[in-house]
């Protein structure tokens, strides 16, 4: 029965390109994702060799990203990119494709309830910001790109949280050398950014959890230079961090 079975037809088959678009535009205006995805690849097959087929594309990751298919997302931008290296989109394609990887509510951005800090992985995030800084140096006129440079302080700012929870996590298991080495990290880094304040109070509790007094007492002098009025050295102790920058 199932060999007999008549193919269910294709209801776009006599549409022209522009209808066809049009189909799939208006599937997105409702956030329909999984049905203008398979409009727009129709679409870019019949458009062929035409703007509308590049149109297709471009909107086609667009529908990737906020269906939440970052993997989907990034492989169509790059062959967007690598089809049209001289497209007047190549600037939202960038964008595109640090939008893909861009979270607020997930992986490093997100909580880390439940989970052990060590393993998570900060790639997604630094794939982010190699795209946006990829967009801000070569079309740094772009509309895209004042959004894009927000979005890269985000994530340096994140990324260095993310290696200061590390270190916490580390301390408080009373693992002194990895914590010493992962609020390092932050401290080098990530300049310039407020997480280094409790990084470099992880250190130099950590150097007076070894008994190392010459290096806690170097550590306790870089952070009382630097931050003055330090509020870990006020309270000191290593609580929870308070709640995560939020931009977006």
């Amino acid at each position: 029965m199932a060999g007999c079975s008549t193919p269910q037809a294709d209801k776009t088959a006599g549409m022209s390109p522009a209808a066809l678009y049009e189909e799939a535009r208006d599937e997105m205006k409702s956030a329909q994702w999984d049905k203008a995805i398979p409009l727009l690849e129709k679409l870019e097959s019949r458009a062929a060799g035409t703007p509308l087929a590049q149109q297709a594309q471009i909107d086609k990751a667009y529908a990737h990203v906020k269906a939440n298919e970052p993997v989907l997302a990034v492989a169509t931008i790059e062959r967007f990119m690598r089809l049209h290296p001289s497209s007047p989109a190549l600037d939202y394609a960038l964008y595109l494709k640090g939008l893909a990887n861009f979270n607020e509510n997930l992986g490093i951005f997100g909580s880390f309830t439940g989970q052990d800090l060590a393993e998570r992985d900060q790639k997604a995030s630094k794939e982010s910001f190699e795209a946006f800084r990829e967009l801000s140096v070569r079309f740094p006129d772009s509309r895209y790109t004042p959004d894009a440079l927000q979005r890269m302080a985000y994530i340096v700012q994140s990324l260095a949280k993310y290696e200061v929870h590390v270190a916490k996590y580390y301390y408080k298991r009373g693992a002194y050398v990895a914590a010493i080495n992962r609020a390092q990290t932050a401290v080098t880094d990530y300049r310039n950014v407020p997480a280094v304040e409790e990084a470099l109070f992880v250190i130099y509790k950590s150097y007076d959890a070894l008994g190392m007094e010459q290096l806690r007492d170097d550590a306790k002098r870089v952070l009382n230079g630097t931050y003055p009025d330090s509020k870990f050295l006020a309270s000191g102790g290593l609580g929870e961090s308070g709640s995560w920058l939020k931009l977006f």
